[in-house]
């Protein structure tokens, strides 16, 4: 009677380690964990900025650097990313765009502004200062043209694609 018994525990004790993580909502592991862990809505760190000696040099985006213009250079952000940096020293901020890669890691910063973007958060004479980086989301829309014209079901468009909905009955 007792080896019944045991036998008995050992199945429900198996079934409940079983059961347990497929009845609970799914767990997300690997490389989607990782990504889901590394995403930051906002990152603290020290920003520096550079200006005449680098004015008129090729970008990362292929652009010439022009300092007057609000941009950045850092590896943590695409290219084109708009970012708000807001100076933590006195709460001055500034919205730039990426189109350069720096700084050097070694250095541990996560931003290089430009002169421009250093000068409106006020630390050009100071050469680093810490800041708060946030990425802006992008509302860009394009409009729709005036003269574009509706397709008739069953048709083909200009590109030669068939225009039937997949779902539709034939």
């Amino acid at each position: 009677m007792q080896t019944k018994l045991r036998i008995f525990g050992i199945i429900v004790v198996a079934n409940v380690m079983w059961t347990f993580p497929t009845s609970a909502a799914p767990m997300v592991k690997g490389k989607a964990a990782k990504a889901a862990n590394s995403l930051k809505l906002q990152y603290v760190g020290t920003a520096s900025w550079y200006g005449k000696q680098h004015q008129g040099l090729k970008m990362a985006n292929g652009k010439p650097f022009d300092r007057h213009k609000l941009t950045a250079a850092s590896w943590y952000f695409p290219l084109g990313t708009a970012i708000r940096v807001v100076n933590i020293r006195n709460g001055e901020s500034v919205v730039v765009t990426i189109t350069d890669r720096g700084p050097n890691f070694r250095l541990h910063r996560l931003i290089d502004l430009s002169e421009a973007a250093a000068e409106r958060l006020d630390y050009v004479g100071q050469g680093l200062t810490p800041v708060v980086l946030y990425p802006v989301a992008s509302l860009r829309t394009q409009p729709a043209a005036l003269d574009s014209q509706l397709v008739e079901p069953g048709t083909l468009n200009a590109s030669g694609y068939d225009a039937t909905p997949s779902n539709s009955p034939m």
